[in-house]
């Protein structure tokens, strides 16, 4: 007979908290799609998941910005290639309708010039369509959190080529000054991150929790003078702090 090991099975501490936190205080997501049956599509498989609430799924941009004001979602989930006809443009108008959303961006196609300007007009993460819902939420809950959800290939591409752009007729000197407040264990934060490690995997490889984790980052990007983990991630490819992943 297999042993049932109940303690293993069982959250328990902060685990538990989260698990408690995350049905009592579900994310908030409006979806944007064109699509009727897609939308439900949607609706009904993020709603399977107790960290999910959809507040809203709208046909058009124009529905949209007339909704947000009034749900105030912590997360707008966008597909561009279904907005009737609007595509990435619409990507700052969704965000300026709710400055405190942050969002997600819902990709047809694997493009990482497409990545790069969703990035630009503001998305906080791109999901392909042809990923799992367990991805979808995965990156909805990071995005949540203050992340970039984007897979590494696309980081390595991305940020070399904003790096190349940043690079032209800038000095070190000021931004030397910023480095030299970091310590050590920041330093290594930052390398990890770097590679595409997510927090809860830095803080394995550096046996420390991970909302020791999150406090790191927060002290991070105030020595930086940095809004965000993307901004981080250029910064320190471009000061090697990190090195792009391979």
């Amino acid at each position: 007979m297999t042993k049932l090991e109940l303690p293993d099975m069982l959250p328990r501490g902060s685990q538990l908290k989260v698990m408690v936190d995350s049905i009592a205080n579900p994310i908030r997501v409006v979806l944007v799609d064109s699509r009727t049956l897609v939308r439900a599509g949607f609706s009904a498989l993020l709603e399977r998941f107790p960290s999910i609430s959809i507040v809203g799924a709208l046909g058009s941009v124009e529905e949209a910005l007339k909704l947000l004001p009034t749900k105030h979602p912590d997360i707008i989930l966008f597909n561009p290639n279904s907005a009737n006809g609007l595509g990435l443009e619409a990507i700052p108008k969704l965000v300026a309708g709710s400055p405190r959303s942050r969002l997600v961006l819902i990709a047809s196609s694997a493009n990482p010039e497409l990545y790069e300007q969703a990035v630009g007009f503001g998305a906080m993460g791109v999901v392909h369509e042809s990923q799992s819902t367990e991805i979808l939420v995965k990156a909805i809950e990071k995005v949540n959190c203050g992340e970039v959800w984007l897979d590494r290939a696309t980081v390595a591409t991305l940020l070399g080529k904003m790096t190349h752009r940043h690079n032209h007729g800038e000095e070190l000197d000021p931004e030397a000054r910023k480095i030299a407040r970091l310590g050590a264990r920041e330093r290594e934060i930052i390398a990890l991150a770097g590679k595409g490690l997510r927090n809860k995997e830095i803080g394995e490889r550096l046996s420390i929790s991970e909302v020791t984790v999150r406090h790191h980052f927060t002290t991070i990007f105030s020595k930086l003078e940095v809004e965000d983990r993307l901004e981080l991630l250029i910064f320190a490819y471009r000061h090697r702090l990190a090195e792009l992943p391979q």
